[in-house]
């Protein structure tokens, strides 16, 4: 009797190692929001990371959340760190390209809860007075991520969050200039 318990109980740890191991090893999440203003308005306040808390989802989250900027002011090679409760994590994240009115990527590094790296952009396309703006995270999995994605979808973790982001973002730049 305990022999076949074992072995049914084998039997399950493979098939679900080959279930997780079967996941797709990479995620994209991306939101898109048109707004009412030039792609380089839109484009600054995303390009400068002093300007995220006032559109950031997650600067809320933890009004004692500390942070820190490093390198240059904005556009490639600025950095900004932040530490705060569970909600936030710990992070850092890196512009590593900045083209005017057009694209940015960033260099997103998770330290807690988990430790991940994921590429994030932001892209942006004129079309007439207004913008298309793509936020997008991407990165792989391993194992561990992959046996966490059968429970969590990271489209529904984080997309959510892309969209309040974005339109908080679309009511800054939309704001009558005073």
């Amino acid at each position: 009797m305990i022999k076949k318990i074992l072995i049914g109980l084998a039997v399950i740890i493979v098939v679900l190692v080959v279930i997780i191991a079967l996941q797709p090893s990479h995620y994209t999440v991306e939101r898109s929001a048109t707004m009412n203003a030039p792609a380089g308005a839109v484009f600054a306040q995303v390009n400068d990371f002093h300007r995220w808390n006032a559109w950031s989802p997650w600067a809320k989250l933890d009004p004692a959340m500390k942070q820190t900027f490093e390198g240059a002011p904005s556009g490639t090679g600025a950095v900004y760190t932040w530490a705060g409760n569970k909600d936030v994590g710990e992070g850092r994240m890196t512009i590593t390209e900045s083209h005017p009115g057009d694209l940015i990527k960033i260099k997103l590094e998770f330290i807690k809860p988990f430790a991940a790296t994921n590429a994030t952009d932001f892209a942006f396309k004129p079309q007439g007075n207004q913008t298309t703006v793509t936020w997008t995270m991407s990165g792989d999995k391993n194992f561990i991520a992959k046996a966490f994605g059968i429970f969590m979808n990271m489209d529904k973790m984080v997309g959510g969050d892309f969209e309040k982001g974005l339109a908080q973002l679309k009511l800054i730049v939309e704001a009558p200039k005073q």
